[in-house]
């Protein structure tokens, strides 16, 4: 069984205001229901687990059932970074039929069906896989003030979600490091401590973090395109 790990357990402060960023609304919905429906649309995912602030756990099965979430099985209290909440929800798994995890970020409600199955697919050959877009900007690296050299975009890519592991070597990965460190945010970068190689999926530059206002903002520009082409 591939399960979709969802966290979505942020406070969102950079955004403002004392609304979570997942529960603010894109086209009239809460942020984190655009995600879900992502994944509730992948043939590639059996299962979704919600990682949530714990104060909010309580009464959202009985929600996400009016948007006929089928899959969504477990709701989970996050923790203080990223890592723990992921953690949370791995531990939540039901590791005897578990196959490939898909972690994914609540706030990022434009992926696709189509990516989240390539990037499972790609996982289930090669153990590892990340979905990806290009960079578009000139990267400069830079150190005491003053740029230390440019990087070549060719071989730069964005880390996007999801990223998908065989639930092993993940759980692997998070065996070996302290999830109170607000630094992991990103699981790729777990496993490629353990020398796995991890193949890239290309994916859209529309599957944007909705961090701050003016993500906000360009989500609603987004959505109105995504249903002027359905």
């Amino acid at each position: 069984m591939n399960v979709a790990i969802i966290a979505a357990a942020g406070q969102g402060t950079r955004m403002g205001g004392n609304r979570a960023k997942q529960f603010l609304e894109l086209a009239g919905t809460p942020i984190v229901f655009h995600t879900l429906r992502s994944f509730e649309l992948c043939d590639a995912i059996q299962e979704i687990i919600l990682v949530l602030p714990a104060e909010d756990t309580a009464g959202f099965l009985a929600i996400a059932e009016k948007h006929r979430l089928r899959k969504l099985s477990k709701m989970v209290p996050g923790g203080t970074t990223w890592a723990e909440s992921v953690l949370k929800g791995l531990l939540a798994v039901r590791s005897a039929t578990a196959e490939i995890i898909a972690v994914h970020d609540g706030v990022r409600p434009f992926v696709t069906a189509d990516e989240i199955t390539r990037t499972v697919r790609a996982a289930e050959v090669n153990e590892a896989a990340i979905l990806t877009s290009p960079v578009t900007d000139t990267i400069k690296e830079v150190s005491n003030g003053l740029v230390a050299r440019t990087l070549p975009r060719a071989a730069l890519r964005r880390a996007l979600t999801p990223q998908c592991f065989r639930f092993e070597l993940l759980r692997r990965a998070y065996d070996q490091i302290d999830v109170l460190d607000p630094e992991l945010t990103d699981e790729s970068s777990l496993v490629e401590r353990l020398g796995v190689k991890v193949i890239i999926v290309e994916g859209s530059p529309r599957n944007i973090k909705i961090t701050g206002p003016e993500d906000l903002a360009l989500g609603e520009v987004l959505m109105r395109e995504v249903s002027f082409e359905l």
